[in-house]
């Protein structure tokens, strides 16, 4: 038996009718749960958006404080770098000046070795003198010098001109001069 689109049991009918009542209400949920939820959503954007601002603010905050630094650490390195070239003129300056002193010192000590040359030259000549004086005119000379004096030249003349020269000297003063002859590397290291 069939039935005929017309002749449909009630219950058929009551199903369709309560889905679109679900529907309905569904969507009338929907309509009034959204406003509640866009005006939930928009009032939490402000704190959110207050969070922001002071992220924000926060971060201005943070960078300026990283350009404030980023400055000091320029400055510094502009002191530390004058710094550095101040101390390579002064290094510069005293190389110059340790190379002007180590010139003076070797002019000075090429101007003592000339007159220490020229000293001990004048010696050896008035030693000379000496030897080739008769012993008797060189003993009266002799006999006025200082006995520290006169032992000097009388070391570096020659054994038989100082043997001359102290035979005509007086005994006393010939002694005298002996005794610093003798005594005059007494002092001296052995080793």
């Amino acid at each position: 038996m069939k039935t005929s689109k017309l002749h449909r049991s009630p219950r058929h009918k009551i199903l369709p009718l309560f889905a679109g009542l679900l529907l309905a209400s569904g969507l009338f949920r929907l309509g009034s749960g959204a406003n509640s939820v866009f005006a939930e959503e928009i009032s939490a954007q402000e704190p959110l958006e207050s969070l922001v601002c002071g992220f924000e603010s926060g971060t201005e905050g943070l960078l300026e404080a990283f350009r404030a630094r980023e400055a000091r650490l320029v400055e510094r390195e502009g002191q530390l770098e004058d710094r550095i070239q101040a101390l390579h003129v002064t290094e510069v300056q005293v190389t110059e000046k340790i190379a002007e002193l180590s010139a003076a010192e070797e002019s000075l000590e090429a101007t003592l070795a000339l007159a220490q040359t020229a000293a001990s030259d004048d010696l050896a000549r008035l030693t000379a003198v000496y030897e080739n004086m008769k012993p008797s005119n060189a003993a009266a000379l002799f006999s006025e010098m200082d006995p520290a004096f006169a032992a000097g030249f009388l070391g570096m003349m020659r054994p038989d001109s100082a043997a001359a020269v102290m035979s005509n000297l007086d005994p006393a003063r010939a002694y005298t001069i002996s005794a610093l002859l003798a005594g005059r590397n007494a002092n001296a290291p052995t080793e």
